[in-house]
């Protein structure tokens, strides 16, 4: 079987990557490098699978791709390529997220389309729900995203399945509930806090520190993708959260203090726009469809993510 993983350089996709050759498997990735952020980090990601005699790396924009092409003989794609970031999709940079979110989707679903893969899983988000008090999240919610980030999602997972419904392409949607752990984006919440207190610099807050989520594992995440590609399953949308309850931000910070053995230097500013209070996965849906089990539990998934960056920034 081959496997094409779109973004694959970035901190889920490689991830993924990794997993699906540790299995034995034909993998194809793409990426083309924005500049979101640094290049040396996502080369860093493929370090250890470029090497891998089954995988096949394509440096390229998939936008100026020949899809149909990219598409012969794959039998499932994993489309995690997106323009990543809430509070950095207002303005002028919106046109990144329609490029990069939307009408890459679109493409891609086009060229799926006329091709004989047996599924397509879209990587949707959270966000698509807002700022909501239906706590935890069902998939049948009313679905009202607080930023352009989380509008760009939710219009490519309904071009999603809108090809199921009318061109029969063979879609699953997954919302990823705050994805953490090995490789995680410079630009993301742990990312930032396990690196300040690691160099005992101040640690920025937006917010009062209550805000609370439902963090994910990424080798969970890995998991659910693996479970939603080789299911029976079609045009269907699945949360996809952690094990464990939700936890707010404070608390989450008292356990990276914990496990690193130092204290953070806390400062609170106002809340950012875009950033929603609660979120909580209800995985009832994707536990009884897929048998999804999520695994790692939040301590033991920030001792990985905390031991990555130590060697990153050793």
């Amino acid at each position: 079987m081959i496997h094409l993983i779109t973004g694959v350089a970035g901190f889920i996709a490689s991830n993924l990557a990794d997993e699906l050759l540790a299995r034995g498997e034909q993998v194809i990735g793409v990426d083309c490098f924005t500049d979101y952020y640094s290049r040396e980090l996502k080369e860093k990601n493929l370090a250890s699978i470029i090497k891998d005699k089954n995988f096949n790396f394509i440096e390229e924009d998939l936008l100026d791709m020949d899809l149909v092409e990219l598409l012969e003989g794959v039998d499932y794609v994993y489309h995690q390529a997106a323009q990543a970031g809430v509070r950095a999709s207002w303005g002028s940079n919106f046109d990144i997220y329609t490029d990069n979110n939307i009408r890459l989707t679109q493409q891609l679903l086009e060229a799926a389309k006329e091709s004989k893969i047996k599924k397509f899983v879209y990587a949707s988000s959270s966000s698509v729900y807002g700022d909501t008090d239906q706590l935890p999240m069902r998939e049948n919610n009313y679905l009202q995203p607080v930023s352009p980030y989380g509008v760009s999602k939710l219009a490519a997972e309904n071009l999603c399945y809108l090809y199921w419904k009318n061109f029969g392409v063979p879609t699953i949607s997954l919302r990823y509930f705050t994805v953490f752990g090995e490789r995680q984006r410079p630009d993301m919440a742990f990312h930032i806090f396990i690196k300040a207190i690691l160099q005992d610099k101040k640690l920025t807050i937006f917010g009062d520190g209550e805000q609370s989520r439902n963090f994910t594992y990424v080798g969970d995440i890995v998991e659910a993708n693996i479970l939603a590609a080789l299911s029976d399953i079609r045009g269907e949308v699945f949360n996809v959260g952690g094990a464990g309850e939700r936890i707010t931000l404070n608390e989450t910070i008292d356990i990276m203090e914990d496990i690193i053995g130092k204290k953070a230097k806390r400062e609170y500013k106002a809340v950012a726009k875009g950033d929603v209070r609660h979120t909580e996965a209800d995985e009832s849906k994707i536990r009884k469809k897929l048998d999804y089990q999520p695994k790692i539990d939040l301590k033991e998934g920030l001792k990985r993510e905390i031991q990555w960056l130590k060697v990153i920034y050793k």
